[in-house]
């Protein structure tokens, strides 16, 4: 005899309070003691009749199985909302490290090159446009704008840096932004200021 839609809510509210019930008298969903009931478990298992043991499965009530089931998917769904949740952040994590480590890389670098082409040049005027040009080009072999840069030439004599013996010292500064971050240039939200600093000594034949 088929059932009606009222008997079928009040079998499914019934399954519902009876899985409540469960849950509160630390039972599993085949009707086992759970964790805090072991103890009972076991001696309720040495006085049971060994004819009256049947298996679960087999008297399981289909109608009951959607508490288990219900309870698994909701925490797929909750594992994965979380593994995304903490995810994102890690991955950003990850690429502002490595954004800042391709910062110091280039720096170095580009303070490096251009010590050595300003020592090359032979007036002063031209070896600060070399030494600026160079450090453009190493700047955007990692990525940075040269617009993030800055360029200082110092020398030890004080006067002409071009002279025989005059130590040359360049000095790059460059700011790494946040990677992903909208209007950045407004905002200016910057991931760390870096600075490298390379010495070359001017030849006496050039």
């Amino acid at each position: 005899m088929p059932r009606s839609p009222a008997d079928r809510g009040r079998r499914h509210l019934t399954s519902r309070v009876a899985c409540r019930l469960r849950e509160a008298l630390c039972l599993d969903g085949r009707g086992r003691p759970g964790t805090l009931g072991a103890h009972r478990a076991r001696d309720a298992e040495s006085t049971r009749d060994p004819e009256s043991t049947r298996d679960p499965e087999s008297t399981r009530d289909p109608e009951n199985s959607g508490c288990d089931g219900g309870q698994r998917g909701s925490a797929v769904v909750e594992f994965t909302f979380l593994g995304l949740l903490l995810m994102v952040p890690v991955v950003y994590f990850i690429i502002t490290v490595g954004q800042i480590q391709g910062g110091s890389f280039a720096v170095v670098g580009a303070a490096d090159q251009a010590a050595k082409v300003f020592v090359t040049r032979p007036d002063a005027s031209s070896g600060r446009a070399a030494a600026e040009q160079a450090t453009m080009v190493a700047l955007a072999d990692y990525g940075h704008p040269a617009g993030n840069a800055s360029v200082e030439i110092n020398c030890d004599s004080g006067g002409d840096c071009m002279a025989a013996g005059s130590a040359v010292t360049v000095t790059v500064r460059l700011t790494v932004p946040l990677p992903f971050v909208p209007f950045g240039e407004a905002l200016r939200l910057n991931a760390g200021q870096l600075s490298a600093s390379a010495t070359q000594v001017v030849g006496r034949f050039r």
